[in-house]
Formats: C-alpha cells, sequence, structure tokens
C-alpha cells in the first residue's frame, strides 16, 4: 500500500505540473545531415503525439559548440535539454551545468543500457547523461585492393594485424597502381578527432593521456618512453608516404585512390554505397605489447549524449523527451542513420547491423574487449586541447619529447591551478 500511495502521488504531482503545455528549449549540435534529420523528425513527432511538453530544438555550430555552452551557462542561460559531447560531461558536471538523472531513470532502463553509455555518463557516483548511441573506431577497407595485394584480411579483435603485418599491408597496397596513400587517418579533420583518433594509437603503445590512478597528472604517461614510441611511429606513416598529410577531404577510400580508412562508425553508409561488397571493416591493430597496460591494442568509445541543465524550470519535461528518443525503436532510427552502435541490448538485438551476424558487430566486439574511455576528469577539457596541439605538431615535424613534454606541462598546470578539480 505504501508503495501504491507514493505511486499515486508521483502521479498526481506530475500530472499537476504538466497540467499544461510546457515548452522547452534543446540545443544540438550541427552534425552530420542524417543525424540531424532523424532528431529533428524525433522532436516533430514527439509535439504531434501528445500536448504535454513542446520542444523547440535549436541547432549550433558543432565547431564552436563547447565554447557557445559555457558562454551560456556563464550567464545563466543554458536549455532545458543540452547535447554534449561524452568526455565533455565530467567538466560540465563538475562545474554544475547538468544535473543527475538518477531518480527518472527506471531499473530496467539501467540495465539495459551498455555499460560504456553508463561509465561515459557517470561522475562521482551519479548518472548525468545518457546517449542513444555509442561509437566505434576501426578501418574500412577494401576488399578488392586488399585481395590484389595479397593482405590478409582479420575479421575479429583476436585475429587483428599485428604492428608488423600492418606496415606490411601499407607496404604491399602502397605498390598497387590505383593507390595513391593506401592509409586515410582523416587528417582533414581536427580537435575532438585528434583525441578519438589517435589516442588509442598512444594506449596500445603503453601509453595514456593522463595517470588514471590519480588523475593528478599526465607526467610519466603523455609523455614517457611509450607514447615518444607512438608519435614517432605515426608520424613514420607520413614519411614512409603512406598517409597524406594534407589531403582535400575524407573521401580517399571512397573514390578508389585509398585502400584503408582509419575513421568511426559514421563513416559506414557513404562507404557501402561507394564500395558496396567491396567493403570490409577491420579490427583496430595490435601495435604494442600484449603484457602493456592495455594490452597492445585499443579503440575509441564514448560520443555526443543528452543531459538536463541545472537552469531548466521543468527538467521533468526534458526528462519525457529524453525518454522518448531512448526507446528502442528511436534508438536504432538513429543508429540506422549514422551507424553507430545502439546504446541499449534491446535496440542492438533488433538492429540488422548490429546483431550477430551483422555488417557492424565487430564494433560491439571492440566495445566489450578494447575499448578505452577517453579520461573521466573535469580537466579533460584542456587534456583534449594540448593533446590534439601536440599530434598536429608531431605529424609537421617537431621533435617528439619536447612536444609532449609541453603538452604534459599545461595540463598539470590547469590540474594545479583548479586545487586537482575538487568535487565541492
Amino acid at each position: 500500500m505504501k508503495k501504491l500511495f507514493f505511486l499515486l502521488l508521483m502521479v498526481l504531482t506530475v500530472t499537476m505540473v504538466l497540467s499544461a503545455t510546457v515548452e522547452i528549449d534543446l540545443w544540438f549540435h550541427s552534425g552530420r545531415g542524417a543525424e540531424r534529420n532523424v532528431l529533428q523528425d524525433q522532436v516533430v513527432r514527439f509535439n504531434a503525439m501528445q500536448d504535454l511538453v513542446f520542444v523547440n530544438a535549436i541547432q549550433l555550430p558543432e565547431g564552436s559548440y563547447n565554447e557557445q555552452v559555457q558562454a551560456a551557462a556563464l550567464a545563466n542561460d543554458l536549455p532545458d535539454l543540452l547535447d554534449l559531447d561524452g568526455p565533455n560531461m565530467t567538466n560540465y558536471a563538475w562545474a554544475n551545468f547538468i544535473m543527475p538523472l538518477d531518480k527518472y531513470m527506471s531499473v530496467e532502463l539501467k540495465n539495459d543500457l551498455l555499460p560504456s553509455i553508463i561509465k561515459q555518463g557517470t561522475y562521482n557516483g551519479k548518472i548525468y547523461a545518457l546517449g542513444t548511441f555509442d561509437s566505434g573506431l576501426a578501418i574500412w577497407g577494401n576488399k578488392a585492393y586488399l585481395k590484389k595485394a595479397g593482405v590478409r584480411i582479420p575479421t575479429s579483435v583476436d585475429d587483428a594485424w599485428t604492428k608488423e603485418e600492418f606496415m606490411d599491408a601499407l607496404a604491399k597496397l602502397k605498390a598497387l597502381p590505383e593507390v595513391d596513400y593506401p592509409l586515410d587517418l582523416m587528417l582533414i579533420e581536427s580537435g575532438e578527432w585528434d583525441t578519438y583518433g589517435f589516442s588509442p594509437i598512444f594506449q596500445a603503445f603503453g601509453a595514456d593521456l593522463i595517470n588514471r590512478e590519480t588523475y593528478m597528472t599526465a607526467d610519466g604517461v603523455l609523455n614517457g618512453p611509450e607514447a615518444v614510441e607512438a608519435g614517432k611511429w605515426m608520424r613514420s606513416l607520413i614519411e614512409k608516404g603512406y598517409v597524406n598529410r594534407s589531403p582535400a577531404n575524407d573521401a580517399a577510400l571512397l573514390d578508389g585512390t585509398g585502400a584503408l580508412a582509419w575513421t568511426g562508425h559514421w563513416y559506414y553508409n557513404n562507404a557501402k554505397d561507394a564500395l558496396g561488397d567491396d567493403l570490409v571493416l577491420i579490427p583496430m591493430p595490435k601495435l604494442g605489447d600484449e603484457d602493456s597496460k592495455y594490452g597492445g591494442q585499443a579503440t575509441g568509445m564514448g560520443s555526443w549524449c543528452w543531459g538536463i541543465t541545472t537552469n531548466s524550470d521543468h527538467p521533468y519535461a526534458a526528462w519525457l523527451f529524453l525518454r522518448f528518443i531512448l526507446r528502442p525503436e528511436e534508438i536504432l532510427l538513429m543508429s540506422n542513420a549514422n551507424g553507430a552502435v545502439p546504446s541499449r541490448f534491446s535496440a542492438v538485438a533488433m538492429s540488422d547491423l548490429y546483431k550477430e551476424g551483422g555488417a557492424l558487430e565487430l564494433y560491439v566486439e571492440q566495445a566489450d574487449k578494447i575499448a578505452v574511455e577517453r579520461p573521466v576528469t573535469p580537466a579533460y577539457p584542456v587534456i583534449t586541447l594540448e593533446f590534439s596541439r601536440a599530434i598536429q605538431e608531431i605529424l609537421n615535424g617537431t621533435d617528439v619529447q619536447k612536444t609532449l613534454d609541453r603538452a604534459v606541462e599545461e595540463i598539470d598546470w590547469d590540474i594545479e591551478d583548479n586545487n586537482g578539480y575538487p568535487m565541492d
């Protein structure tokens, strides 16, 4: 009877709070077209299916998105529901931009979410953000070129290329007359791509972006011998002519002038359209020692997700929309549009792409076995800024050790300046 009473009380409270239509603002980044289209359609359908909540969706440029969020927070002008890049969650939660979601979440929902989604959204023991999808980083390849070059095509994490095999494959593919540069590292991109795309290389070599035991320093992990080796190896890919340092676009694999693309799930639809049955998904290579911290092999994880801001006057109304887009069928609409890993087990089981035997099943295996989250610390914005800067400088020919030492100094200064980012 006591549980029934509180349930009825909650229903009555919600009915009173939402007795008239409540309007909420939602901010989202202007990502890839297919993602935007799905979200905009979800907003339209949610507004049409009920009259309790009206969602006003506002699109902001991705390149300056975080800066606009920071400025709005300082002005106490954040929207009710905020789209945010997963690794920025900790800083937003620490700065009190977003609120915990635990009280809104059912046990069923929590148990159905991928562990990586929970891990990405959790800070100080509370869940602050939830995503409708997770990400995957791997290598897309042209099967016809690989076979012509006599290169073995691995299909699972366990039989991935070793570093030696990978370099041999690049040399053989480079020799094909159709191929200008065998590997596209998507260097047309920068910023967060550098961290998402290339920190797994450093982790595979046994390095990292910060000491994850204390989160108080990057010294010894971002500038240690393993990190220096990783940086030198990356630059060797350019020096050997395997990677174009200044690509005009990200379409080398698509137009046939490249054989491999080091990129994420979002590349799937365009690559499938361009290559058809010749498209193959290849696991991340084993670049380091199996006895090192991450076992010599790593992939990225985490992606854009949603948080309810502390500015919101109607947090439950914001939750109603978030709960709507977290339905398995809504998750699948987004996943089919961007090729991303569905955020719920029930959605994975329904997905033709990700279920056992699906074209993108490898991403699920990698997420389970070798995925490494970007550092869960309020210092992350500075960490990613300095790591990206270091990558760009290393690829341009600067001294690897000195470049990484400078990045460590900047990161450690930020942590010290913020007194270690105390929780209270």
